[in-house]
């Protein structure tokens, strides 16, 4: 398997003396991006709403379709984070606030880590994905995140 390293910094950004629209544009570009995106990817607002997933990212997530999560909170959209133990515990509420998404908007930096996510099978089986994620800003301030996933 290929490792791919993205590189954000070029994306959508305005030519000098360009202005910019406000009330967040740059929002409504990554959700019509991510929305039709092959990539298992998500963008999330600031208030941690899904504001558009891709269906690769529904299917990696083990999450149902784009259309059912659009609006929810992150978490309370099927997402259920495990931690890495044996025990297979969910994830605790300080760790929470470090997975990528959340941390990318708490920080207004990018953020990458591991997120070991418990699918919907009968074997218990997990999944893990790699978050790589960036703060997505409207008017200079951070707006929500866009987050790429790849399994591992």
């Amino acid at each position: 398997m290929a490792h791919v390293e993205l590189s954000l910094s070029e994306v959508f950004a305005p030519k000098a003396g360009t202005p910019t629209e406000p009330g967040g544009d740059n929002m409504g570009r990554w959700s019509a991006t991510v929305s039709s995106a092959d990539e298992p990817c998500l963008l999330i607002d600031a208030d941690t709403r899904v504001v558009a997933v891709s269906a690769a990212g529904c299917e990696l997530l083990c999450l149902g379709t784009p259309e059912e999560l659009i609006g929810l909170p992150l978490l309370d959209g099927g997402l259920r984070l495990l931690d890495f133990t044996a025990n297979r515990g969910e994830l605790a509420e300080p760790e929470v606030d470090k997975i990528p998404p959340l941390l990318a908007l708490s920080s207004g930096r990018l953020a990458r880590g591991l997120l070991r996510i418990e699918t919907a099978t009968d074997d218990r089986s997990d999944s893990t994905v790699d978050a790589v994620s960036t703060p997505v800003l409207a008017d200079g301030t951070v707006a929500g995140s866009l987050t790429f996933f790849s399994e591992v």
